[in-house]
């Protein structure tokens, strides 16, 4: 794809050799489509193959990084076979596309991330939250295993103890509390985020490029040998689509009620 292919994603380039990527659903909290989820999945090797770019940051226009899945779109998928695999094989692509890519990315979090925003922001190789942002992995909530990227990384990032604490609550970590657990690299007031973050980026750019880029691969292979958890993630989430609990959660969500799980009427699951 060439950047003018993308729908929901705009580009600038605040310095030489920086491109600026920003996700651009505004009036969706830039929740992630199934168009944008694609995209989310393939600018890394748009990038990856310009050479006039040596370094990325992504942002979310508005008031939120991204909130996660489109969960209208969402409800309209559960227990459908073909579009689960679908979202499946996006969710693989957009991590591995991420590490697999040597050159940085350096996500600046603006506001709440979740879901596939989470891990875009996540998967970036420097992450630099606003001290008033949030992160939450909420996918226990909507009935589905966490897959998407955090089973895989989390326990890297801020050892099992916190992973298990906030995976299996789904609770809310504010910028301070991220960063302090580990699970981001750096948190700053909202006023100087972007310019912390382009600032490194510039930074960055006008390093020895093979040098950083080397550095990056072989970093990333600690994330490469955790491959098979994130596969399987991914798949148990796909399955858990196919289940009864993840429609009762979705359409309690967005009917605004309490659900009412049919596991906790069973004595098993």
């Amino acid at each position: 794809m060439q950047y003018e292919d993308f729908q929901h994603l705009t580009f600038d380039r605040p310095s030489p050799f920086v491109l600026r990527v920003t996700i651009n659903r505004p009036e969706r909290l830039n929740a992630v489509n199934a168009r944008l989820h694609d995209e989310l999945a393939e600018i890394w090797q748009t990038i990856g193959k310009d050479p006039s770019v040596h370094v990325a940051v992504i942002t979310g226009a508005g008031r939120a990084f991204s909130v996660g899945g489109d969960l209208k779109e969402g409800q309209d998928n559960v227990g459908k076979i073909e579009p689960t695999i679908h979202t499946g094989e996006q969710a693989l692509r957009l991590v591995y596309n991420m590490i697999h890519m040597d050159k940085p990315i350096i996500s600046a979090i603006n506001g709440p991330a979740a879901g596939a925003g989470l891990a875009t922001a996540l998967c970036a190789d420097i992450s630099i939250i606003a001290e008033d942002a949030f992160v939450t992995d909420a996918h226990t909530r909507i009935g589905v295993a966490s897959g998407d990227h955090a089973v895989m990384l989390w326990p890297m990032f801020c050892g099992m103890p916190k992973a298990k604490l906030y995976l299996l609550t789904a609770d809310r970590i504010n910028g301070v509390e991220a960063e302090r657990i580990g699970l981001v690299s750096k948190c700053v007031p909202a006023e100087d985020l972007m310019k912390e973050a382009l600032d490194l980026a510039e930074r960055l750019a006008g390093v020895p490029q093979q040098a950083i880029r080397w550095t990056k691969r072989c970093l990333n292979h600690w994330l490469r040998q955790a491959s098979p958890i994130l596969d399987l993630s991914v798949a148990y989430e796909g399955l858990n689509l196919m289940q009864d609990d993840a429609k009762e959660a979705l359409a309690s969500f967005l009917e605004k009620r309490p659900p009412n799980f049919k596991s906790h009427q069973n004595s098993e699951v």
